[in-house]
């Protein structure tokens, strides 16, 4: 009994003393560290905004517990980059303990302010070190820190910032949003450096903003461009060589620039052309991954309309791409791609007229309750109640209108209002499985008046609808059945290939 107590104490001592291990017990590492990487690459970022968190894993593949003598930056405390190891922040870090056959996280971020003299473009590297002398280990770390122009709210004196003015609600109270009004000098945007927008940038009364070919804006989270009462946008973009860099055209997007965000819907807010604005023009625009690609409102008698748009893309809106409301719009060459409810929404009325558009919502972000094209004569507002506004006209020739559910047009009417639309030498995806809309003359396919020329529920064979890719291919069905009257006053498509002979239906010629 006294061998067997003698045995335990003798146990539970060794037991004690290994849980207390100090430093002494760790061998120094050797230079023989593995990582997870060579090199660190923290995506591209705009001067002075911080990048998203990139990891990096060490490993100690040996068959002893080691400590790491040092772990730092080799520009010490004068390095834009920032590191979190084992659970601290900091730049700089010393005996760090690594089990056997165990590894450890490092975190690394930066922030770079780029200096007046610095190119536009400017690569910044620094290295991680590991260790020192004869045992150093060394990782770069490297990121491209791009040089734009930033638009921003003014901050009050009382700390706020500064809002703009949208009206009134029911009961009086201001409504107001964050942003401010372009000054004559920021109207004017040109390719030379991307714009980052923070809130929303308005455009006053008499006022135009235009944008060069080229140009290219991107918007912080809930942000965007305001166009107001009396103001215009009038965007000039242009066809491009390329069309997956696109060096001619104009685009709208997030601030992100992180691969990880390239198809994140929602990242910022819209493209509002608000009521009162007047003869908006876009030509050769792309807006992708908005709350609301394009918002047009108002003036749906205009002359010229409200928004006259070609040769453009809006895509992954996490709502609507183009929504019109009581408004007026003409559509050239155009395609509305996938979105987390209607790729085009005409709403409460309005004058709209598309010419080889494609629409076709095939939205994979979660489910849809919307089809890729809503037309109404009508709104409901919070508490339920309709107004309704004339649909004067809603023209859709040589187009696509497709997506991935069984119907993809509603036209929702309220009496008393007129409502006017025409289909011609349109593709229409529209499936009535369980009769629902047998009796509705307002999907009386056969009344041409309504309807000609209608090619109903046939495969327009997209390159790739899911990813936003509208091309066709080879053995589309939309080959050869678009109007040549209609292709003649559209004669070349989205890539600038000639349509005036066998012409295909939406935007793409193949």
């Amino acid at each position: 009994m006294r061998f067997l107590l003698v045995s335990l104490v003798l146990v539970c001592s060794l037991t004690w003393f290994s849980s207390c291990r100090k430093d002494f017990d760790y061998t120094p590492s050797n230079g023989q560290l593995q990582f997870s990487k060579d090199t660190v690459f923290l995506d591209t970022v705009f001067s002075n905004i911080g990048s998203s968190t990139y990891s990096l894993k060490v490993y100690n593949r040996s068959k002893e517990d080691i400590e790491i003598p040092s772990i730092r930056l080799a520009e010490g405390t004068s390095s834009q980059y920032r590191l979190n190891v084992d659970g601290q922040a900091g730049q700089s870090f010393q005996n760090i303990p690594l089990f056997a056959r165990d590894s450890l996280y490092i975190f690394i971020e930066t922030t770079y302010d780029l200096p007046p003299s610095a190119p536009e473009e400017f690569l910044y590297i620094d290295h991680l070190l590991f260790d020192v002398g004869v045992n150093e280990q060394s990782i770069p770390l490297v990121t491209l820190i791009k040089e734009a122009i930033f638009l921003y709210p003014s901050t009050l004196s009382d700390g706020s910032e500064e809002t703009l003015l949208l009206g009134l609600d029911e009961e009086g109270n201001e409504l107001r949003i964050e942003g401010f009004v372009l000054e004559d000098d920021e109207l004017d945007f040109t390719a030379d450096l991307p714009y980052v927008i923070y809130g929303y940038a308005a455009v006053g009364a008499d006022k135009v903003l235009t944008m060069a070919a080229g140009t290219r804006v991107f918007f912080h989270e809930n942000s965007g461009i305001l166009v107001g009462t009396g103001g215009s946008i009038r965007i000039n973009g242009a066809l491009s060589e390329d069309p997956e860099l696109l060096e001619n055209e104009v685009i709208f997007e997030g601030d992100r620039l992180e691969p990880e965000f390239a198809e994140v819907p929602g990242q910022w807010g819209t493209l509002w052309l608000a009521p009162g604005s007047i003869d908006n023009q876009i030509a050769n625009l792309t807006v992708r991954n908005a709350t609301v690609g394009i918002l047009v409102e108002g003036n749906p008698q205009a002359s010229p309309f409200t928004l006259d748009i070609s040769n453009s893309q809006v895509y992954n809106s996490s709502v609507v791409n183009l929504w019109g409301r009581n408004t007026s719009i003409n559509g050239e060459n155009l395609v509305l791609g996938n979105a987390g409810t209607h790729s085009l929404l005409c709403q409460k009325g309005g004058t709209y007229n598309f010419l080889h558009s494609t629409i076709a919502n095939y939205w994979s972000n979660g489910f849809r309750t919307g089809t890729a094209l809503r037309i109404t004569s009508f709104e409901t507002d919070e508490a339920g109640n309709q107004t309704g506004s004339d649909l004067n006209q809603a023209n859709f020739l040589n187009c696509i209108v497709d997506g991935n559910t069984a119907r993809e047009l509603s036209l929702d009417i309220l009496a008393g209002f007129d409502f006017n639309f025409f289909f011609s030498h349109t593709l229409l995806k529209f499936t009535d499985s369980g009769g629902q809309f047998t009796n509705d003359p307002l999907y009386d396919f056969s009344n041409t008046t309504l309807y000609n020329s209608l090619f109903l529920n046939t495969d327009p064979e997209f390159t790739d609808a899911f990813r936003n890719n509208f091309t066709l291919e080879p053995t589309s069905e939309a080959l050869g059945k678009g109007d040549l009257n209609t292709a003649l006053l559209v004669p070349r498509d989205l890539l600038g290939k000639d349509r005036t002979e066998d012409p295909a239906l939406g935007a793409y010629q193949k």
